[in-house]
């Protein structure tokens, strides 16, 4: 089913319906239109280039023609679609979601232009309750041991490191120098190799198994062990395999660390006094912490309940662009490991796959939290917008003004402010949901071990 749209000397669009989201806008403008344009541009190349025989600006119509025909064109209805496209769909009443996906465009014998753009439209659904929608939320406190482990930790940073005796073996908090090579079916992984890398033994950074197969180890000594990597290992590179270590010890470290007293307390943060203050301080920054996490995952309940609540089709434009932009997230975190999608031996078909389920959810969610705020008339105030550069100047230990520089180019400070709105959504959807308080869900003692 095709609806017309027709303005003398301007467009005629014509619609057609592809599906429930998308729209096909079939777009002319006349030769009225078209041939003063072309004419222009030909002028444009006339006084700008040089062809052997003829003087600038005094080349034929016929002879530009022939040498620019396919530049003057293309330069010309990449205009016309960037000049007219908004308006066409303003006219049509379309509330595209995605920029159009231009399939064609051409210069017909009559002297007009005609585009094809494929256009994604929002989605239309009545939002269902959103309001007094119940959750879930433990109650958790921190306790001693948590702390302690914090001061511990400290400890451990503030601690210097010292050349271990001879004869010194391997033990936990020591940092160890190795060299070290992967073996995968008797073949080197040229990616899985280091020289002079430091094991701090306890960290676990290069794997629990991996430091465990050093610790009784001393300077000078070799090893070769095999470990296998489960399925879900973080690295894909060595996920699911067996891989055969050879190690060269090159040097041990031991730490000397001071004193847990009032003196350390005032070495970790000048303005506290006793090693009780200090443990004080940590017991509130690990109980905010956590009061994070637990806000997080209430959000995502009354998300997932919003999504269960509205079922409705989005556009796969749309899902699409979301699925490139967690793409674009992966190949930036395999690089700081040094690594290719292919050299991790990442399917990049598999990978879109696995994450189409979680785009179209971040999708379908951003529509209903726009919905809501459309609803509630909830929009992004000045206070909301110095609050957030705030924050990721506290977060990167920057100034105002450096983290509003950053955010100058409009493709950088759109993605901020829609993450402050949908923040400001969640704020009104929490404090409107029926929050339960239950118990913490008891670890089970495999659970706490790891």
């Amino acid at each position: 089913m095709a609806n017309r749209y027709e303005e003398e000397q301007s467009m005629d669009i014509v619609v057609e319906q592809i599906s429930e989201l998308t729209r096909k806008l079939t777009i002319t403008l006349p030769k009225e239109t078209v041939e003063p344009a072309l004419a222009k541009a030909y002028a444009k190349i006339n006084k700008e280039v040089k062809l052997k025989g003829f003087r600038r600006g005094k080349i034929p119509q016929s002879v530009l023609e022939k040498n620019f025909k396919e530049q003057v064109q293309g330069e010309t209805g990449e205009k016309f679609v960037q000049e007219t496209y908004f308006d066409a769909v303003e006219q049509e009443k379309l509330d595209p979601v995605v920029h159009p996906e231009i399939t064609e465009h051409r210069f017909p014998e009559d002297g007009s232009f005609v585009y094809v753009a494929m256009v994604d439209i929002k989605p239309q659904f009545e939002l269902k309750e959103y309001k007094g929608l119940e959750v879930e939320k433990p109650v958790i406190t921190v306790n001693d041991e948590e702390v302690d482990k914090e001061i511990k930790l400290l400890q451990r940073h503030q601690a210097m490191l010292q050349t271990a005796e001879e004869g010194h073996t391997i033990a936990l908090d020591d940092v160890a120098v190795v060299d070290f090579q992967g073996f995968h079916n008797g073949k080197a992984m040229k990616e899985v190799f280091n020289e002079n890398f430091t094991v701090d033994i306890g960290m676990h950074r290069l794997g629990k198994e991996f430091e465990e197969k050093l610790i009784g180890l001393k300077s000078g000594d070799k090893t070769l062990y095999e470990i296998t990597f489960p399925d879900d290992y973080p690295n894909p590179l060595l996920a699911g395999k067996n891989v055969e270590f050879k190690v060269d010890v090159k040097d041990v470290k031991v730490r000397i660390k001071p004193e847990l007293d009032d003196e350390f307390a005032k070495d970790i943060k000048p303005e506290l006094n006793t090693l009780a203050e200090l443990k004080e301080d940590i017991r509130k920054r690990l109980q905010k912490e956590k009061d994070d996490a637990l806000q997080g995952d209430v959000d995502d309940q009354l998300m997932h309940r919003l999504i269960e609540l509205n079922p409705f089709e989005v556009p796969q434009r749309l899902v699409n662009f979301e699925i490139q932009e967690m793409l674009k997230q992966t190949e930036e975190n395999l690089k700081r490991s040094g690594l290719s999608f292919e050299s991790a031996g990442i399917d990049l078909n598999d990978l879109v796959e696995k994450n189409r389920e979680i785009a179209v959810k971040r999708v379908k969610g951003d529509f209903i939290l726009k919905k809501v705020a459309e609803v509630e008339e909830i929009k992004i105030a000045d206070e909301d917008i110095q609050r957030g550069y705030q924050r990721i100047a506290d977060q990167y230990r920057m100034t105002v003004d450096e983290v509003k520089k950053y955010f100058k180019r409009r493709e950088e400070i759109l993605p901020f402010m829609n993450e402050l709105h949908n923040e400001k959504i969640l704020n009104f959807l929490r404090e409107q949901a029926n929050i339960k308080e239950v118990p913490p869900v008891q670890e089970t003692t495999e659970q706490a071990a790891s």
